[in-house]
């Protein structure tokens, strides 16, 4: 009976093993075919990063929408410490894309609380949060299977 319940652990270790080898290689596939390069991005959503990092957003993500949604081709996620910093932001990333590149927000959510502001661009959209919204909201949870884009070191 021991040489059973030995052999039958030893089995199970072995495919123990073998699952977590299995699950780290088809991660390592995974994370190197869900990542979109920073230089295949529109001038846009490579503008607003700048802004948001220029006001000091912090925790940014950027989401590759393009092969799993129909409304829009971006997301950008950031955070700001307070609803003056979320506004801040906000504003610096309306007037830099108006001013440079002649771009307007098509719609505007959530200004005056600040605790969530959702800048519509069409082809992307900035969600700008205080971090306790931020983490309720959970977006990157919400669209975890979309590509992420690659921030430089220097704006993120």
């Amino acid at each position: 009976m021991e040489e059973i319940m030995q052999e039958t652990e030893e089995i199970f270790e072995e495919e123990v093993k073998i699952r977590s080898l299995q699950r780290e290689d088809s991660e390592t596939f995974l994370e190197a075919e869900t990542v979109t390069p920073f230089e295949e991005l529109d001038e846009n959503v490579k503008l607003a990063l700048h802004c948001a990092s220029d006001k000091k957003a912090f925790n940014m993500v950027a989401i590759d929408l393009r092969e799993i949604a129909s409304f829009t081709e971006f997301f950008i996620i950031a955070s700001g410490a307070n609803q003056r910093q979320v506004q801040a932001i906000a504003d610096e990333i309306t007037e830099q894309l108006r001013e440079q590149l002649k771009s307007r927000v098509v719609r505007v959510e959530g200004y005056q609380t600040g605790e969530w502001v959702l800048l519509d661009y069409g082809d992307f959209v900035v969600h700008i949060f205080e971090a306790k919204a931020r983490e309720f909201y959970d977006l990157e949870r919400l669209w975890r299977d979309a590509k992420k884009v690659e921030i430089p070191k220097e704006i993120s």
